[in-house]
C-alpha cells in the first residue's frame, strides 16, 4: 500500500439513524488497496450497521461515502455488488440445499466468463481443500467451519475489489476460528482487501494491518493494528458501554 494511493473505500462524517435512535455518528473511515482492515467494537457499538450502511441495506442520514473514488448515494446494493464489493455475511448464510459446487458458482452469477470462473473454481478449491472434499455435499451437511470457508470462498468467486466481512469468529470452535483467520490472511495476501467486522480484537488486530474501534457509534480510536494490540485504551474504549 503506498501513502500516495487513493483510498479503495472512505466513509466521511457518515451518521445514521433507527428512527429517532443516532446509531453511527460522524465516522470517518477508509481503506486502501491490499490492505486488511478491522472494525472492533462489542453488541451494539454500531459495526454492523457501518457494514450495512457501505452496502446500501442502511441509508446514512448524512455523509458521505466513496468507493473507487465514487459517491455512493442512492446506490443500490446491487449496484454496489456489480462495482465490486462482496459480503461474507454474519452467521454464513450459505445455501442449504445446494451443493458445495453449486454454492461456488452462485458466487459467480454476475460474471460472463466461463474459463476465468473455472480457474478461480480450482484456485478456491486449493486454498480450501476442505471443500474440494466436499463438493458434492449439500451446503447444510457441512461444520460450522466448513460452512464459514464456504460463504469466503463463495464471496471470493466475484474476484471482488473488497471483501466486506461480518463476525466470521461467531459460532465457531476456538480452534477453528484459528484456521478461518489464517485463511483470511492468506486471501489478503494473494491480493483481496478486507474489511473485516470482529468482536475478537486480538485474532483480528494479529492478522489486519489497521484497526477502527467502535464505542457507541462513534470512532473512539484509529491505528496500525500492531499499535492497537499494545494499546491500554483499547481495552477501555472496547469495553465501554
Amino acid at each position: 500500500m503506498s501513502s500516495r494511493a487513493a483510498p479503495l473505500l472512505r466513509l466521511q462524517g457518515v451518521n445514521t439513524h433507527y428512527g429517532a435512535i443516532h446509531i453511527l455518528q460522524d465516522v470517518d473511515l477508509e481503506v486502501y488497496p491490499g490492505e486488511l482492515v478491522c472494525l472492533l467494537g462489542g453488541n451494539a457499538s454500531g459495526k454492523s450497521t457501518t457494514l450495512k450502511t457501505i452496502l446500501g441495506l442502511v441509508r446514512p442520514s448524512s455523509g458521505i461515502i466513496e468507493f473507487h473514488g465514487e459517491t455512493l448515494a442512492g446506490r443500490s446494493t446491487s449496484y454496489r455488488i456489480r462495482q465490486g464489493m462482496a459480503v461474507v455475511p454474519e452467521n454464513r448464510r450459505i445455501f442449504g440445499d445446494m451443493t458445495v459446487r453449486e454454492n461456488l458458482l452462485m458466487g459467480a452469477f454476475l460474471r460472463r466468463d466461463p474459463d476465468g470462473i473455472e480457474e478461480d473454481l480450482v484456485r478456491l478449491l486449493e486454498l480450501f481443500p476442505r471443500l474440494a472434499e466436499r463438493l458434492q455435499q449439500a451446503g447444510s451437511t457441512l461444520s460450522g467451519g466448513e460452512q464459514q470457508m464456504l460463504a469466503m470462498a463463495r464471496a471470493l468467486m466475484s474476484r471482488p475489489q473488497l471483501l466486506l466481512m461480518d463476525e466470521p469468529s461467531m459460532g465457531l470452535a476456538p480452534v477453528l476460528v484459528e484456521q478461518n483467520f489464517q485463511l483470511i490472511r492468506e486471501v489478503n495476501e494473494q491480493g483481496t482487501t478486507i474489511l473485516m467486522v470482529e468482536q475478537n480484537a486480538n485474532l483480528a488486530l494479529a492478522i489486519a494491518n489497521r484497526g477502527y474501534v467502535l464505542q457507541t457509534g462513534r470512532i473512539a480510536l484509529q491505528d496500525r493494528a500492531d499499535n492497537l494490540l499494545h494499546n491500554e485504551q483499547l481495552r477501555q474504549a472496547y469495553l465501554g458501554r
